[in-house]
């Protein structure tokens, strides 16, 4: 909990930031976000809930958690700045401030969520919570403000799930119950948990419904509340585990690049995304009609080694659940193809080897072009240009279908690429001068409470 004072007082602001992680250039505007969404919902009340919520790069692991495969992933300097009161009543107000947007809902188990809008998410968790825990039914004014691209491909939407999970957890004290303590035993398992509320899946005996309608992993949530500042992190999922931690060298930072093409998960790109993942589900179907052995993800066959792959091969011949051989032979080697590039480049930026690290990254920028066919012409060309104008690194990354580029480059040269590369970009597509962005990040902290 914080007090409204330190929420008014934009150096304490500045102070908890920088104390949490964040340097100078990261917090930015931080403070004033957080004063203004302390503003919307402040009351005569001596406390008030804040939490930095923060976006994800996903460095590799393209389409692979939902496999059960691997991902290296940070967390990135911006995010979401909330500040919210409880109420007396069930009802749950979110504001909305970047988008001068509000909307009110009851924690209702049978809630009717809307799609295709921010509001989407907020209610999604709303409608969970109250299905998953009976008594959470005390509701909350909550306002947050963004400094991260919406749709870019950053786990925007993943980023305003959690935020109004934090509020609403932390109110009705759900993770203090034996029921939350009887599925949800660490961080790791908490980011599985909020991965059901999007992809609508049950966990454990914590009753599943429809999620926001996309059939992903917990990638992005793990990312978001497991993250170290500094640091990369890599993970295996389905169940969700911390294989290791990969300092970031101090003299390198990332520079990501916004396509200007949105993608959202709600939207037009939920269809492609999906189809992606149900031919990951169709590769497994087609092995559970030849082998008694039940099995899940697609990871648990090919960690059976070659002679499994092959026999995967064979039942895919006459195809699966709708796709041909050919359309899941291509999925399969996509997997196959990315979780080694992944293992590789993680070795080599662990020695700090980032030629190799580029290499590899070059690699599978590639694949999910020629194999996961989930690029866009901007993407790859903001990829192409990262490249030319000097990146040691770059690769498209998130669900794919528009979105966004991260580059690693030299801290000391940020600003001058990241001015050369925005120029080449608009350059080739002038149509997206006024809808892509560029920003430089380190490697961030997890989402954190906002403590006075």
């Amino acid at each position: 909990m914080t007090d409204w004072k330190t929420l008014a007082d934009l150096r304490r602001l500045e102070a908890l930031l920088r104390r949490a992680g964040l340097d100078a250039a990261a917090i930015g505007d931080k403070p004033q976000r957080f004063a203004r969404a302390a503003e919307t919902v402040g009351t005569s009340d001596a406390s008030a809930l804040a939490f930095f919520v923060p976006g994800r790069i996903e460095v590799l692991g393209k389409h692979t958690d939902y496999c059960g495969g691997h991902s290296l992933v940070t967390a990135v300097e911006r995010g979401f700045c909330i500040v919210a009161c409880p109420r007396q009543d069930d009802l749950v107000r979110v504001f909305a401030q970047d988008e001068d947007e509000e909307i009110t809902f009851c924690l209702d188990p049978n809630l009717d969520v809307p799609v295709g809008t921010w509001t989407n998410y907020p209610m999604t968790v709303g409608r969970r919570l109250a299905r998953n825990f009976p008594d959470c039914r005390t509701g909350a004014d909550i306002a947050f403000s963004s400094d991260l691209p919406v749709a870019a491909g950053m786990s925007s939407s993943s980023a305003l799930l959690i935020a109004t999970y934090l509020v609403l957890a932390t109110i009705n004290k759900l993770e203090q119950t034996e029921r939350f303590r009887a599925h949800v035993v660490d961080e790791l398992t908490r980011a599985e948990y909020l991965g059901t509320h999007e992809n609508g899946q049950s966990f454990g005996d914590l009753a599943g419904d429809r999620g926001v309608g996309t059939f992903g992993g917990s990638e992005d949530h793990t990312a978001i509340l497991c993250s170290t500042a500094d640091h990369l992190g890599l993970y295996s999922y389905c169940p969700t585990r911390a294989i290791r931690q990969i300092r970031l060298p101090n003299d390198l930072v990332f520079v990501v690049g916004s396509s200007g093409v949105v993608a959202h998960k709600t939207g037009a790109a939920q269809e492609l995304y999906n189809r992606a993942s149900l031919r990951s589900r169709a590769l497994v179907s087609a092995w559970q009609k030849q082998d008694p052995e039940p099995v899940v993800y697609l990871a648990d066959i090919t960690s059976k080694g070659p002679p499994a792959v092959d026999r995967l091969r064979t039942a895919i011949a006459a195809g699966s659940d709708g796709f041909d051989a050919q359309e899941l032979s291509v999925r399969l080697d996509h997997f196959l193809a990315e979780e080694e590039l992944l293992t590789q480049a993680a070795d080599a930026l662990a020695v700090q080897d980032v030629r190799s690290f580029g290499q590899h990254v070059d690699r599978s920028q590639e694949l999910t072009d020629t194999l996961l066919g989930n690029q866009v012409p901007e993407t790859r060309d903001l990829a192409r240009l990262a490249r030319e104008q000097g990146a040691l690194a770059a690769s498209a990354f998130g669900a794919g279908f528009g979105g966004s580029v991260w580059s690693l480059v030299p801290r000391t040269e940020a600003a001058q690429f990241t001015q050369r590369w925005s120029a080449a970009y608009v350059a080739q597509y002038p149509v997206r001068e006024s809808t892509c962005g560029f920003f430089a990040t380190g490697a961030g902290p997890c989402a954190f409470p906002i403590l006075s």
